[in-house]
């Protein structure tokens, strides 16, 4: 099977042509449905069950070629009233084996709202096959700054001083929140694509999914955030994208996957 490059079509039926137990990790990054109204392919389906519908066979499909010891991570947003991706998570959690629940804390919210919070989270859920899903926590872990290491050392109830100190210049674990700064207007990164993800949040799923040479697979690449994840952190990866004009985005980024994009 060729890896590294864009798949043109359409993603439950490019994702039927690919083998079983391919990919060590699926980060798909689908449509929400009435949560972007003013973009077509977020509204091209009349109804509810008609989207879940859809959403059944393409991540039935992924979930075919992911490894038995393989993580999908599939994102999902609430609309101001449009609910429908709690359905999905209830329905495909019924179907597949349930990993986790990550909310992506963009760390600003949406437009303000007079009658209810202002939204500043989206969901990624996370699916398994087996019971030995790969997973590296040490990967992702948080860095102190030294002035906290310096504290946390005078702690006299940890009596290995040294253990304590790899351990904190290690860094601590991080959680299900992965509070990363959505893009901005002016951020580098930004593409064209208007549900663009930022690069550091997706290379934090690459990173605890997958080692190097492992194959990532994204059934909906859009500008390619995916890909220029895997690729910078020399990973394999596979992206299918129905759009001309995204794939052109994505094999542009690609030229340059190491060139810094930082959120001005």
């Amino acid at each position: 099977m060729k890896t590294d490059h864009i798949l043109h079509g359409d993603a439950a039926t490019e994702l039927a042509k690919l083998p079983a137990a391919a990919a060590q990790a699926i980060i798909a990054d689908p449509p929400y449905f009435n949560v972007l109204e003013n973009e077509a392919w977020d509204t091209q389906w009349k109804t509810a069950a008609d989207y879940l519908a859809w959403c059944d066979a393409w991540v039935r499909e992924s979930m075919r070629v992911l490894r038995d010891d393989g993580l999908a991570f599939i994102f999902g947003q609430l609309g101001k009233r449009e609910h429908t991706f709690l359905h999905l998570m209830s329905r495909l959690t019924q179907q597949h084996q349930f990993h986790d629940l990550i909310i992506w804390d963009r760390a600003v919210g949406y437009d303000e709202r007079r009658d209810s919070f202002t939204p500043q989270y989206e969901m990624v859920l996370v699916m398994r096959k087996g019971e030995k899903a790969k997973f590296n926590k040490d990967a992702v872990r948080i860095p102190y700054d030294a002035k906290t290491i310096e504290i946390y050392l005078k702690d006299n109830r940890y009596k290995d001083k040294e253990a304590r100190k790899a351990h904190l210049e290690a860094g601590k674990f991080a959680t299900n929140i992965l509070r990363v700064p959505s893009l901005k207007g002016n951020s580098r990164e930004k593409c064209g694509h208007p549900s663009q993800k930022p690069l550091q949040l997706i290379e934090k799923l690459v990173l605890c999914s997958t080692g190097e040479g492992d194959l990532v697979l994204d059934p909906f690449l859009g500008s390619g955030t995916t890909a220029v994840a895997a690729k910078k952190l020399k990973r394999r990866w596979l992206g299918i994208e129905k759009d001309p004009n995204y794939i052109q985005i994505a094999e542009k980024r690609l030229e340059n996957p190491s060139e810094p994009e930082l959120a001005l």
